[in-house]
């Protein structure tokens, strides 16, 4: 058994004890999320709605999974719709409004009524309370002993606006707070729009709480007795992931990411190259800028500043030559008026260059060091 198994096999190990140690003691947590779904089992679900709306509506209750504006495809009689907490589309809201217009009936159990409907049924301002805990009664007097304590993270959401046209059925009372309408009904056409916006007591934590069904009897009561379309998020939406069956499962998921980490580890430790370090040569140095250095100190040791400043000058002439195609046999005015226009520097710039080349030519011209530095930096400047 080599070093490299004995190391694999110690944090294996180690890894599977941790998953152990997590597994034991984990503790269930409830899902508070508002998820509104008919399938789901957590307190905010619709689970035991779902099971218990056929009864209620007296087995003329069909859940629909395809949106209004894919259902509503051809002319329909009257009926009853009702949408909980549901996104829907705009087409399909209009869908909604010309059924209703038609002669349907609509209650919509939503927080946030969509502008599709406010528009249509009269404008309004949705209002927003922040307290813990409300308590939800219908104004009509024969339910006036009907309501439902709203104890955990209740919406807070109202109308604080309603048009003359619009009749309040329902109310929020808090302790801190005035009333505030919660449960309208507008006539819209031959219809009718039921809106409450606070759908958390159709809830699994509420309706299995005793008494909060029959508030929940009294909201649907408003609607007639006849045929009822709930439209609901669709239920054949299934995962088409290929790993859905294994990550569905809690001992297979485990299982399936301790494999992972084990495969991650062993590619870490495996990715070193297993061959013998390459040793580093060091490439052959450039020694031309050293030997430049060198004549240019030899240069300057020796003094001879004109010998170097008519270098400087044949070297400027060459380039001018050879990059900016001027004749340089006649260093005179014309020439002068070439270089300018095709290096942009001004004339006496230029000029006064001139005169230092000449002086550069000049064999018995008197030299010193500043006129080197002077042309060095001159020529540089122009033809930069």
């Amino acid at each position: 058994m080599n070093k490299t198994f004995k190391i694999y096999a110690v944090i294996f190990i180690v890894m599977m004890l941790i998953l152990a140690l997590l597994e034991v003691n984990k503790k269930e947590t409830t899902d508070w999320r508002k998820n509104f779904d008919p399938n789901e089992k957590s307190p905010f679900g619709l689970f035991v709605f779902s099971n218990e709306a056929k009864d209620l509506f007296k087995n003329k209750l069909k859940e629909i999974e395809q949106t209004p504006y894919e259902y509503y495809n051809q002319k329909k009689g009257a009926h009853n719709i009702i949408v909980i907490e549901h996104d829907i589309d705009r087409e399909s809201w209009k869908k909604i409004l010309e059924q209703v217009s038609a002669g349907s009936d609509a209650m919509l159990m939503v927080s946030n009524i969509p502008k599709e409907i406010s528009d249509s049924i009269g404008f309004y301002d949705s209002d927003i309370s922040f307290e813990e805990e409300n308590v939800l009664k219908l104004t009509d007097k024969k339910y006036q002993n009907d309501f439902i304590q709203l104890d955990k993270f209740p919406s807070g959401r109202g109308f604080s606006y309603i048009k003359p046209q619009a009749e309040i059925l329902g109310k929020t009372m808090e302790k801190k707070n005035t009333d505030q309408a919660n449960f309208i009904k507008v006539q819209f056409g031959k219809g009718t729009i039921y809106a409450h916006s606070e759908p958390l007591f159709l809830t699994n934590y509420y309706l299995l709480k005793p008494g909060n069904v029959k508030y929940a009897q009294d909201v649907f009561s408003y609607l007639p007795d006849r045929e009822t379309l709930w439209f609901v998020e669709s239920k054949s939406k299934v995962s088409r992931f290929f790993m859905r069956f294994v990550l569905s499962n809690p001992a297979l998921k485990y299982a399936w990411w301790t494999f992972l980490g084990g495969l991650i580890l062993f590619i870490f430790f495996n990715a070193k190259r297993k061959q013998r370090i390459v040793p580093v040569i060091e490439p052959l140095r450039n020694t031309s800028v050293d030997f430049v250095k060198s004549i240019g100190n030899l240069y300057l040791q020796e003094g001879d500043f004109h010998d170097m400043m008519a270098k400087k000058a044949q070297y400027f002439l060459n380039k001018v030559r050879m990059d900016l195609l001027i004749d340089t046999q006649n260093i005179d005015e014309e020439f002068a008026k070439k270089l300018q226009m095709k290096t942009g520097k001004s004339i006496e710039k230029i000029n006064e260059a001139i005169s230092l080349i000449k002086r550069a030519q000049d064999p018995y011209a008197s030299v010193m060091k500043e006129d080197l530095e002077k042309i060095n930096k001159l020529l540089d400047e122009i033809l930069k």
